[in-house]
């Protein structure tokens, strides 16, 4: 919650962290008031550590109220912006994967627009739409997301629902995957998995194995790794640091565009 709540950087991105706190807060409250609950009087009077985690309560329960209804605005508004893209032609692809994979040096990469590109944890929670030409000149706009973990918990994936809405209208999924890391199987198959929960099964989407640069001894591993992803979906090896398989990329991603 805390990293999270550091990366936020937009009213919409502070919205939905802010829920998360709250909504991961709430069921935690009476721990907070324990000591206070032994001071009540006698046989059916309220001590004062029950009516205190009551208002802590019913403050609590307003605060994810107002939040919700702030949110519910921003999804509106994002629908609107979704809407505009859709009715102007221009297909969207929506970035996906485990965080830290480098989805937002590949959106630099191919829009050939800067964008924060931290090593870090969630470096990225609010979305970022950038244009950029297909190899056939059409227009198309890269949206990224926010990176997934390991055991998401269900508060959080509440709570950024606004943004990961943008992978509802996409007409191509780009999932990103750092090769280079050793759980990059286990991530892939998370991604997957979070991607299914939310009804984007049958999504078309286009696996990239990024990070192909820092790759030096384990070309065993990552042809594997390649083999196994290929067996159900469109896979490329990309650099985003160097550019190497990015024009491959590109060309999957316009076939796959008009394939739709």
């Amino acid at each position: 919650m805390d990293i999270f709540a550091s990366r936020a950087r937009s009213r919409e991105g502070v919205l939905q962290v802010q829920l998360a706190q709250l909504e991961y807060l709430l069921p935690r409250l009476v721990g907070q008031w324990s000591h206070l609950e032994r001071l009540g009087g006698g046989i059916g009077t309220r001590g004062p550590g029950e009516s205190q985690l009551e208002t802590d309560r019913r403050l609590v329960n307003q605060k994810i109220l107002y939040t919700k209804k702030q949110i519910e605005k921003v999804r509106n508004q994002r629908r609107m912006y979704r809407y505009t893209r859709m009715q102007s032609g221009v297909p969207t692809i929506a970035l996906v994967g485990y965080t830290n994979a480098g989805k937002s040096a590949l959106l630099s990469n191919i829009t050939k627009k800067e964008t924060v590109v931290r090593n870090q944890l969630f470096s990225t929670l609010d979305p970022l739409s950038r244009r950029f030409q297909l190899p056939n000149r059409q227009l198309a706009i890269l949206t990224d997301t926010v990176g997934f973990i390991q055991k998401l918990p269900t508060s959080l994936v509440a709570a950024f629902r606004a943004t990961l809405e943008e992978l509802n209208d996409a007409a191509v999924i780009l999932h990103v995957a750092d090769v280079n890391n050793k759980l990059a199987e286990s991530h892939i198959s998370m991604v997957n998995g979070l991607l299914d929960e939310l009804g984007l099964k049958n999504k078309p989407t286009i696996v990239a194995l990024n990070k192909l640069d820092l790759v030096t001894d384990r070309q065993e591993d990552l042809r594997s790794l390649l083999k196994t992803n290929q067996q159900n979906q469109n896979t490329v090896m990309v650099s985003a640091k160097t550019g190497e398989g990015v024009n491959h990329l590109l060309e999957l991603l316009q076939d796959k565009i008009h394939s739709t």
